[in-house]
């Protein structure tokens, strides 16, 4: 009896298994743009049937490998050669962003298509937030309709969350902001993404990456004012954001100027040297009140404060007079403090720490200035 294994026998015709990724037609980038762009033309510009020839056409074209020239086709109609211009030997159409009407309408409806094609394929979403970032370097070879088709479109993807915000940082390439390419491309963008959402979940999204304060960049270095900004963005209608970066850049110069006093009163600089810094910085138009807030409030951190709350009423007087030449520096013609915030501190607003000391020592001036503020309301309703 033979010991060697008899082979089974087989039939010609048997198919054998292959993985459902070996099925993708294999192309080069050239035929896989042919047959996206012969595709698209044959749908034509109806937006809902061009998203449906694209959700199941990935599962036979490989849109993992062909990220970039995908993405290149629905936005610019063809391949981009470096500096953003369409190669004149390869195909084009007319089915894209570039070609169609310049209104937030339509925009709009290209986002959907955007937004359907990356749910479905979700491998595609870091490969269109680096698509973005490369066509927003590329601003300057595009014409000034198609950048605002692509400021309008890449406005409308931020408030749905397609987009990630840090992908706005290639408008800070200094070619850009040289020549007001970055600015007149933010003004569209914002206008749209404003329009999405509220002007405080637009804020939230800028001050998650940090931008929220680098917002002047946008502009040349010698051009760099909170008025030009102002003024630029009121003038294109978005006049709410125009306020959002003024206080951005209000609270910005405060906390600088804050950070620095705290620094020079830790290191026991001469208050001299302290009121001439603080005087020059008066002049970025900082209020006498705010400032006399923020000198109080770099002097009161000074102080490690005692624990016991009987000490704590004499170590705040010892501090405020070692402090008060400072204070009196920029109490030249300002009120530092009206009655009505006095008066609700008493009431409800103060901190545990030395609450009874402070509350104790406060009765008589605070029912002084309630009585003073019921006589001045008799004396007004006498008037009438």
């Amino acid at each position: 009896m033979s010991n060697q294994k008899q082979q089974k026998p087989t039939l010609s015709g048997q198919h054998s298994k292959t993985r459902k990724r070996d099925e993708k037609e294999r192309f080069g980038p050239t035929q896989f743009q042919d047959c996206i762009i012969q595709s698209l033309t044959e749908t034509g510009t109806d937006l809902e049937s061009v998203a449906k020839f694209l959700d199941p056409s990935g599962a036979k074209l490989d849109y993992r490998r062909y990220t970039e020239t995908l993405f290149d086709i629905l936005v610019a109609g063809g391949m981009l050669a470096p500096g953003g211009t369409l190669a004149d030997d390869m195909m084009h159409t007319d089915v894209c962003v570039f070609t169609a009407q310049e209104d937030l309408e339509t925009m709009q409806a290209f986002a959907q298509v955007f937004n359907k094609l990356i749910r479905r394929y979700k491998y595609l979403e870091k490969g269109f937030e680096d698509e973005v970032k490369k066509l927003l370097l590329f601003l300057k070879g595009f014409s000034v309709s198609e950048r605002n088709k692509l400021a309008m479109l890449t406005g409308v993807l931020l408030a749905n969350g397609t987009l990630n915000t840090s992908i706005l940082n290639s408008l800070y390439n200094e070619n850009l902001v040289k020549e007001g390419v970055s600015a007149a491309f933010a003004v569209k963008l914002f206008k749209s993404w404003v329009n999405e959402k509220y002007i405080n979940a637009v804020a939230s999204s800028l001050w998650k990456v940090s931008m929220d304060n680098r917002l002047m960049e946008l502009f040349p270095a010698n051009k760099q004012s909170v008025e030009r900004f102002t003024k630029y963005f009121t003038e294109a209608g978005l006049k709410e954001f125009s306020q959002y970066v003024r206080n951005q850049q209000t609270m910005g110069t405060h906390k600088e100027l804050q950070k620095e006093l705290q620094e020079q009163m830790s290191r026991g600089d001469p208050f001299k040297d302290i009121i001439l810094y603080v005087k020059e910085e008066m002049k970025k138009n900082i209020p006498e009140p705010v400032v006399i807030r923020i000198v109080w409030s770099s002097a009161m951190s000074t102080v490690e404060w005692n624990k016991k709350e009987e000490l704590v009423a004499e170590q705040a007087i010892k501090h405020l007079k070692q402090y008060s030449p400072l204070l009196a520096a920029f109490t030249t013609q300002a009120e530092v403090l009206s009655e009505e915030p006095i008066l609700k501190w008493y009431k409800d607003t103060h901190v545990a720490k030395g609450k009874s000391a402070f509350l104790e020592q406060m009765k008589n001036f605070v029912e002084w200035l309630k009585n003073a503020e019921e006589e001045s309301a008799c004396e007004a309703e006498e008037g009438d």
